[in-house]
């Protein structure tokens, strides 16, 4: 909404606006946090501490370590700590503005569509969710602290992230069935680290067994590179929110109900 709008409307109808923020800002700064915190981890850990990071049961030569590696050790564990913690709340605001976009489109649907779609967008919200609390729980369970509950938690993690950009790759589609050009952007973006994920996670799996069950060298390294490429295309999935609200705004303001009753105002397009 431009905000000369809210300003008329603030001034005719006593509205305080307190903060006004760049909603594409704020979804920067989200996946900035965990991307900027793994260089830094990765790089000290690997000029530091590289004995530490390279250690498996199999103990052949490796010269990648894994995101658990260079995040469960200290004091890089603390870094990764913070830089998820202020990661979190802002990814379940844009899991509920996503929501809230979804169903709004869903006027332009049948109602048998309806139906459908909305039940998917009911899916995918919570897939995020629980995607979200997996986050943390891989975070703040490490590999170091409780293996078992950490592969657990990760393999839940893993399982609802490539669930989640599926759906939404469908959902996407459907409420959006003449797609504008940033809407297609988004779409084929999407798309590609849908399928980046995918490829990855089979490489991932198949080298996790080659390093599990025969001690391959250089296969536990292989293992960690898809795991990077699979976190770096989970971050760049997420961020492609940037395209979806590329001039919103999140504001805070008293006295907003006018505007819902405005239905000439209060309309997402």
């Amino acid at each position: 909404m431009d905000t000369n709008v809210y300003s008329k409307v603030g001034a005719q109808n006593n509205i305080a606006v307190h903060i006004i923020l760049s909603f594409r800002q704020i979804c920067l700064v989200t996946v900035c946090l965990p991307l900027g915190g793994l260089i830094v981890c990765f790089i000290t850990a690997y000029i530091f501490q590289q004995n530490d990071i390279h250690e498996t049961h199999c103990r052949v030569y490796n010269i990648i370590p894994s995101i658990s590696a260079i995040t469960g050790i200290s004091p890089q564990r603390y870094l990764w700590r913070i830089c998820v913690a202020f990661h979190i709340g802002p990814r379940l605001l844009i899991a509920s503005v996503y929501y809230a976009y979804y169903t709004s489109l869903l006027g332009h649907t049948t109602s048998d569509e309806q139906m459908k779609n909305n039940r998917l967008i009911r899916i995918c919200y919570w897939l995020n969710i629980v995607e979200i609390a997996a986050l943390c729980g891989v975070t703040y369970i490490s590999n170091r602290e409780n293996y078992p509950v950490h592969e657990k938690i990760f393999i839940v993690f893993m399982l609802c992230s490539l669930t989640y950009m599926l759906l939404t790759l469908q959902v996407f589609k459907e409420v959006h069935r003449d797609m504008t050009v940033s809407q297609a952007k988004s779409y084929l973006v999407k798309k590609i680290l849908f399928i980046t994920s995918i490829i990855s996670t089979i490489g991932l799996l198949v080298f996790f067994a080659k390093h599990r069950l025969f001690c391959h060298k250089m296969a536990f390294s292989w293992f960690a590179l898809c795991e990077y490429i699979i976190a770096i295309a989970n971050m760049a999935f997420h961020v492609t929110v940037i395209l979806d609200f590329p001039k919103e705004q999140l504001m805070i303001a008293n006295g907003i109900d006018v505007l819902k009753s405005n239905s000439k105002i209060w309309k997402l397009n």
